[in-house]
């Protein structure tokens, strides 16, 4: 009722969902739910995915009626509304005690993935015999959409494989999406499709009020140790609506006074809007007392730990504290201009090799790709399976988007760990859904997005990004590094790290590029800057990224013998140069200079704020071909010799 209130004062919102999962809800938090009211970070909790966020009602209403802090009665009453702690769909950088940001159906419980192997690895990696510092479910609530979506399909099944048995979905089985019965073009069996993924199954066939067989369930599912677990819970949508109750009317539309009135008498409802009788009160809150208990008893534990294991315990208390170890970058390699050019995506690997031995908590792999993207860790052996949680190598599979959701859940999970991913550039396509609720939840997830230009050569137009680069700058609070060099690789590598708060997309070539005298790991910090100059005002500027950054250095060098005055800028990321003071972006790009060229394998979109009207650019307007790579760069202008040609014609 606290939802169908809600809703109707908003008049907006979806009723259905909150009105029929309230019996799964209520017994889950009652009788299952390890977690602490009064401290929504406590380590130890079990984490609570609503993955069919649209129903969020229900989540907002257990956090409140279970005696968070973080969701008032005002809250709910200003549900949807500006500056309610109550938004359309979960938040979690809005509202402590949401675990994770939902509303793209499919991603929670691809995101619930995630929470679970962090739970795994960590638990192999801290747990002793005599001490358990990491023991917690993941449970989720999801729905008939969320199995529609393709992303699901792709986590869980990698979650079967890895047999993720802390891992319990609770599927609302409504039967009811927004376009009316499912039946419409929905009539698989999702129980054997689970069943074939190595899922445990049970199915509750009166979800609307068995709330014993709901309890049944669940504890059976926790005693499934080696495999996840799915519920199918069949219920009514609406339930308790004489009129509006399973059907697709009362999914997304408020109930309305009358239906409401309606609905009060068919469940002996006699409260006025908003009001909680006590004695619902006194039963949902019986979790504070409950929760700080259990986090007492773990602190005891912890001490203990502490004790026993003191070298293990600081990590682990670092780790939670989000601090990075001492020195964790002091291998990062830097280069000279003497040093042998390779491809950043190369670069990268070197990276990642010289980071992992001071870096416990990085964690992650590929979809499929590791020996193309180089995202294994040097001297790691042995991957995260089943029977190795402890590993920190993660085969995703030929799974981009569930890769990137499950990353999310890592990240999600709070404890420290630093989940890195992945694939070909072209496929951040795939990923965008999961890429922007990186950006949007505040979480440093770290792509790693090899092939980034038509320099990708054979494989052609299908595998060759021309637009996915000024696509990625596009997206809010999201750092897109392309390095030009080794030393901006590693720079790119420790910014990304840095950034807790912030995702970051590493674009990579496959070409290899000359390391430059004049570049450095800390002048990335600063996004754009100078990297070859003249005396005095420059008649031109050139602007390059990537394997282009070279073509702009050596065009320079043949107009400098020509009598001109060049600056060479190197931009590994705009975003970044986009926070520097307003003084420093004026000694970079002096407004009184406006003949400039930018340099870039990709599309021209978003570079004229920076050429103006009388810059110009080399870019692609266009799709790539199937070539050898350096044909590509031939045929589509990235050579030198068009560098010094475009230049001229600014210049005369």
């Amino acid at each position: 009722m606290l939802a169908v209130d809600a809703i109707n004062k908003s008049n907006s919102g979806h009723p259905g969902l909150p009105m029929g999962c309230a019996p799964m809800g209520f017994t889950l938090w009652d009788k299952f739910l390890n977690h602490n009211p009064k401290n929504p970070e406590w380590f130890n909790r079990d984490r609570f995915v609503l993955s069919a966020g649209h129903g969020c009602m229900l989540l907002y209403a257990l956090l409140h009626l279970s005696g968070y802090d973080s969701v008032t009665i005002d809250d709910i009453k200003q549900f949807r509304q500006w500056g309610s702690r109550a938004p359309g769909h979960p938040e979690t950088f809005e509202t402590p005690g949401i675990e994770v940001t939902t509303g793209p159906l499919g991603a929670g419980i691809s995101n619930a993935v995630g929470l679970a192997i962090a739970e795994a690895h960590l638990s192999a990696k801290f747990n002793k015999s005599d001490a358990c510092i990491v023991d917690h479910y993941t449970y989720v609530v999801m729905g008939d959409g969320c199995n529609q979506e393709g992303i699901s399909s792709e986590a869980c099944s990698l979650a079967g494989h890895l047999k993720l048995g802390k891992l319990i979905a609770l599927y609302d089985d409504n039967r009811i999406t927004i376009d009316g019965r499912t039946d419409v073009s929905f009539t698989e069996d999702v129980l054997k499709r689970y069943e074939a993924y190595g899922w445990h199954v049970q199915h509750v066939a009166d979800g609307d009020t068995d709330i014993k067989s709901i309890e049944t369930a669940i504890a059976a599912a926790k005693a499934v140790k080696d495999k996840p677990s799915i519920i199918k819970i069949s219920t009514t949508i609406g339930y308790g609506s004489p009129n509006k109750s399973d059907t697709a009317g009362v999914h997304g539309a408020p109930l309305g006074e009358e239906e409401t009135n309606l609905t009060k008498q068919q469940l002996n409802w006699d409260y006025a809007p908003f009001e909680v009788p006590q004695e619902a009160y006194e039963q949902y809150r019986k979790a504070i007392e409950r929760g700080a208990k259990l986090e007492a008893d773990w602190n005891q534990t912890l001490s203990n730990y502490s004790t026993k294991y003191p070298i293990e315990a600081a990590e682990f208390q670092r780790m939670l504290r989000g601090e990075l170890p001492k020195d964790w970058d002091k291998d990062l390699p830097s280069y000279s201009a003497d040093d042998k050019g390779q491809a950043t995506r190369k670069h990268s690997q070197i990276c990642l090799g010289a980071l992992g031995p001071n870096l416990p908590e990085l964690i992650g792999g590929s979809a499929d790709l590791t020996h193309s993207n180089y995202t294994d860790i040097k001297g790691e052996t042995g991957s995260f399976q089943s029977d190795s949680p402890e590993k920190r190598y993660l085969h995703f599979g030929v799974r981009e988007h569930a890769m990137a959701a499950i990353l999310n859940g890592i990240a999600y999970h709070k404890s420290g760990l630093i989940p890195y991913g992945g694939t070909f550039l072209v496929f951040a396509d795939y990923m965008r859904g999961s890429m922007r609720l990186s950006a949007l939840s505040e979480i440093g997830v770290i792509y790693v997005l090899t092939h980034d230009s038509i320099g990708v050569g054979e494989d052609g137009p299908t595998h060759q990004p021309i637009e996915t680069i000024p696509s990625l700058r596009a997206i809010p609070n999201m750092l897109v590094f392309r390095p030009g060099d080794g030393n901006e690789t590693s720079g790119a590598y420790k910014l990304a790290i840095q950034n807790r708060k912030r995702p970051s997309a590493l674009c990579l070539s496959r070409q290899g590029m000359a390391n430059q005298p004049n570049s450095s790991i800390e002048k990335v910090a600063l996004g754009g800057y100078i990297l070859e100059d003249c005396e005095g005002d420059p008649d031109l500027i050139l602007i390059g990224t990537g394997s282009e950054l070279d073509l702009c250095v050596q065009a320079s060098k043949h107009l400098t013998k020509s009598g001109h005055k060049i600056r060479v800028v190197s931009m590994p990321c705009i975003e970044l140069f986009e926070e520097q003071s307003d003084s420093y972006k004026e000694k970079v790009f002096p407004s009184s200079i406006r003949k400039r060229l930018v340099v870039e394998a990709a599309e021209s979109f978003g570079w004229h704020k920076y050429i103006g009207l009388d810059g110009n650019s080399i870019s692609m307007n266009r799709f790539g071909a199937s070539a050898p790579g350096g044909t590509c760069m031939e045929k589509f202008g990235f050579t030198v010799a068009n560098v010094i040609d475009k230049a001229k014609l600014l210049l005369n």
